[in-house]
């Protein structure tokens, strides 16, 4: 607000002579008190404090309310805009509402209130808010009624409670820095009272966006669950009010719009009072507004992540080609509404920014469909309301910007997009009523049309569930021109991973279902053998982080292993690159840690046989939808029965940095064995390097060596990545770092079994025994560096070592 001079009726309500000043008692402000800089109000269960606040170095003074416990942590600023040279403030009270003023009697803020109170107070809330009331009026249904309230004007902090409403003026705005509270560049709004979604926006420029209110949820955003806070949307005749209620008072939280325009979602630790950022919007480039142009769909976990829709060819394809997604893409052929148009449905995604749409809230979906067939311009059609068997008719007309897809099944909604006749088919669907065997009839006749009938047929007896029966386990059997159509004839374009026993490819199956084909190397000496292993071993294991065999194929000399596809890749291609690893913040990296030790634990312990890995290493765990953890590749696996425990190999197989000294230079290997390898996957977790190609400008040893030596000197929190540096927990990185080390000492029997690593990760209260000097504690060479390009990381070319080469 501008600064301003005491208007005539002002000075007739307030001056420094006609104010009584009482001393400000805990959280209350009355009628002609002041409260001068210095001076605090406290709400009343210590929570939150008002008061005068500087910035920086900076001498100029604020208006604000920050944390009790955290005086840093600023969440409302009244004057941002016009701050007070000096410690002259003092904020009054007044029939007329509160006044911020300077010593030369200028009115710096006012509330501005309406009303004329009677008896004002104004009082800080234990939610953060600052109110002004009557104490005259009692409402009659003992609700409290505020003549204002700070809450009804938010700074760049959305406190729970807060209401976020579609008024222009309301929600959040980003300070203009670290060091200065006045307007920033980017705000976050509510749009469309109707239908309404959040819009972050720079200016007028939108730079995220959640997708439209479904009935259930933002289509943009993941499913609303958490234990601690109840999400309330209220909806009027023109207005949306959308906030969060917390539901315990042990957790503390806070939704921050900083100065480069991320929301951040933060939680209090009690423990180590200190913020954690838990989740960031924008999340990733898909969630960056128009992405990949018009009539394109992004998707995070492909690479590249940009494709053109069903029917729509690049605009710019020179451009596409370059990765210059801007021009979008543009229809094959209009729609002829003539000759009988259909849909192709895309699920699950965020639906199109709301530029052209019409919206119908009580039209079912298949009228829906009709309505946009009638009119040529319709676009694209999907249920506004998606609760129950879903309702309600929205349509798109002209271009379709901003969708980003999904592949969790209860996140975004279906969308049916316009297509020529010509267009349909390819296992779409040709209305939203299609059902299986109208699909599988459109997979037969396009196949025959293409020539590829056995093709398809194979998908089709894959579909149906042909199973095959082999030492008493139950896979499918996939025929070879299934696998070849699926991976368009094993093109290096659907390459996702190579290693010495063979390359990965990504496949579709007909009915949409993405797969991971693994197709065995033909000069692979070994390759018989692992391949048993792998359908044997994986067929019977059923964990969650565990990768999921689908089925096999054996066709001459060609031997095929069909996974679930892995949306994500695998944790290398994050942790292990300077710009993807601010992806995966601390807490994600901690359910990782501990998905993978159970894992190891199933194998260990709680399968049939005892299952020793052999080849645990970060390229070999994978992420899922959800970022879970699931350890794949057993090509080099080995089952214990009975009393056995330890076993002994000629040919020593696995990947350098990871392989226990046992192993490496014995050739024997245990449970211990994946022990080592865990920890030495844990401690790059935490690091963000490889073990074996760490470097560092103080001594030649590996990662392994550096945590032991910063262990030893009380620094260990050091070996934290650095872009974990706003998330992480100092006590549970300890933790982990010391577990680490425990499972990398030299000796097998000093190493904890996964039980007990589990047992250590889930309860922080059960104290660690002190880990002892680690394995492989010797310095390098000045060419140990080099021994990497020079002979790989695998033992030998015939090690399962997969390599990723791109995110899909």
């Amino acid at each position: 607000m501008e600064a301003y001079q005491f208007f005539p009726f002002f000075c007739a309500l307030i001056s420094l002579s006609e104010v009584f000043h009482f001393s400000i008692a805990l959280d209350t402000l009355l009628e002609r008190q002041y409260m001068s800089d210095g001076e605090t109000l406290v709400s009343a269960g210590q929570s939150f404090e008002l008061g005068f606040f500087s910035t920086g170095n900076s001498k100029n003074r604020y208006l604000g309310i920050w944390y009790k416990q955290n005086p840093e942590t600023v969440a409302w600023v009244a004057n941002g805009n016009n701050p007070i040279n000096g410690s002259n403030g003092f904020l009054a009270l007044t029939k007329n509402g509160l006044i911020l003023s300077n010593h030369t009697n200028s009115v710096i803020w006012s509330s501005n209130t309406t009303k004329v109170a009677d008896s004002p107070i104004a009082q800080l809330l234990d939610s953060g808010n600052f109110i002004v009331k009557d104490n005259a009026i009692v409402s009659s249904d003992s609700s409290e009624i505020y003549l204002w309230q700070s809450f009804d004007y938010p700074s760049n902090t959305w406190l729970p409670g807060m209401k976020i409403t579609n008024d222009f003026n309301d929600g959040l705005t980003s300070w203009k820095s670290p060091d200065d509270p006045s307007l920033g560049d980017y705000a976050y709004r509510i749009e469309n009272p109707e239908l309404p979604q959040q819009v972050l926006s720079m200016g007028s420029i939108k730079k995220f966006r959640t997708g439209s209110w479904n009935g259930l949820r933002f289509s943009g955003l993941l499913p609303l669950s958490d234990p601690y806070y109840t999400v309330k949307l209220i909806f009027h005749m023109d207005e949306f009010e959308y906030m969060y209620q917390p539901e315990s008072s042990l957790v503390i939280r806070r939704i921050t719009l900083n100065t480069s325009g991320l929301l951040h979602y933060y939680v209090f630790s009690n423990a180590t009072t200190e913020w954690a950022i838990i989740y960031t919007e924008p999340n990733d480039l898909c969630d960056s507004y128009g992405q990949c142009g018009a009539n394109s769909i992004c998707r995070a976990q492909n690479s590249p992540i940009c494709e053109c829709l069903m029917g729509f060819t690049p605009t710019a394809p020179a451009e596409w080609e370059l990765l210059n997604w801007s021009g979008g893409c543009r229809r094959r052929m209009p729609p002829n509404c003539q000759n009988g148009d259909g849909f192709s449905k895309i699920s699950p995604v965020k639906l199109p920014d709301l530029l052209d749409f019409r919206l119908n809230k009580t039209m079912s979906t298949r009228d829906c469909e009709k309505e946009c067939l009638k009119n040529c311009s319709c676009t694209a059609y999907a249920n506004s309301n998606i609760t129950g068997k879903g309702h309600g008719c929205l349509m798109w007309f002209g271009n379709l910007v901003d969708i980003k897809g999904f592949t969790e099944e209860n996140t975004g909604q279906d969308i049916y997009i316009r297509l020529h006749s010509s267009e349909l088919g390819k296992c779409s669907f040709l209305s939203s009523d299609s059902n299986v065997r109208k699909r599988l009839a459109v997979i037969i006749v396009v196949s025959v049309i293409a020539g590829i009938l056995i093709a398809c047929l194979g998908q089709l007896s894959w579909i149906i569930g042909m199973e095959c029966k082999n030492e008493d386990i139950e896979v499918h059997l996939f025929d070879l021109a299934t696998l070849t159509a699926a991976t368009d004839g094993f093109s290096p374009k659907k390459l996702i991973g190579a290693g010495g026993f063979g390359s990965v490819y990504k496949g579709s199956l007909c009915t949409g279902e993405d797969i991971a084909v693994k197709r065995l190397s033909k000069n692979s000496q070994q390759g018989l053998e692992e391949f048993k292993n792998e359908v044997v071993l994986i067929a019977k294991l059923q964990h969650r982080n565990l990768v999921r065999l689908l089925g096999y194929c054996i066709h001459g000399e060609e031997r095929i292993l069909v996974y679930e596809f892995m949306p994500n890749s695998s944790l290398d291609y994050f942790i292990f690159d300077q710009k993807r690893s601010a992806l995966l913040p601390w807490k994600m990296r901690l359910d990782i840690i501990v998905g993978v030790a159970r894992g190891l634990l199933y194998l260990h312990q709680d399968s049939r046989l005892q299952i020793i890995h052999r080849d645990l290493k970060t390229s070999n765990i994978l992420l899922d939808h959800n970022l879970n953890a699931v350890i794949s590749d057993f090509g080099l696996a080995r089952t214990f029965g009975g009393a056995e425990d330890k076993a002994r190999t000629n040919r020593v197989a696995g990947t350098y940095g990871y392989m226990s000294p046992e192993y490496a230079v014995d050739g024997e290997f245990s449970i211990k064995s994946d022990v080592f390898a865990f920890g030495v996957l844990l401690l790059e977790i935490l690091n963000g390097k490889k073990n074996r190609s760490f470097t560092h400008p103080d001594h030649h040893h590996n990662l392994l060596g550096h945590a032991w030596l910063l262990w030893k000197k009380d620094r260990a929190l050091e070996l934290i990545d650095s872009c974990l540096e706003n998330s992480y927990v100092p006590s549970q990185v300890l933790r982990c770092i010391q577990l680490g080390l425990l499972c990398v000492q030299k000796f097998p029997k000093d190493r904890p079994v996964m039980s007990c690593v589990v047992s250590w990760l889930v309860n922080e209260k059960d104290k660690l025994p002190e880990p002892k000097q680690p394995g492989f504690f010797i310095e390098r060479s000045y060419n140990d560096g080099d021994a990497k390009s020079k002979r790989g990381e695998s033992v030998s070319d015939n090690a399962v070592t997969l390599t990723v080469l791109e995110g899909r």
